[in-house]
């Protein structure tokens, strides 16, 4: 799947991760994904709570050596 921007979230404790990702994906058009990268294990239940209340899909969740790697499309 292709990637139409990064948003770096390594750091923080929610909910900037979260805050971070809605302004990220408020610049992008439709259809578009981002991928978010966070170290924040809550981050996990945040961004499928993200995704069902603002309609984006997230397209995958993965977590490789600590870090957790979000698609998300916006809608």
């Amino acid at each position: 799947m292709n990637v139409d921007k990064e948003l770096d979230a390594r750091g923080l404790n929610c909910p900037l991760p979260i805050l971070k990702t809605k302004k990220s994906l408020a610049d992008m058009t439709p259809g578009q994904v981002l991928k978010v990268v966070s170290t924040d294990p809550g981050s996990i239940k945040d961004m499928q709570a993200f995704a069902n209340q603002t309609g984006n899909a997230l397209v995958s969740s993965t977590e490789e050596k600590g870090e957790y790697v979000f698609l998300m499309q916006k809608k």
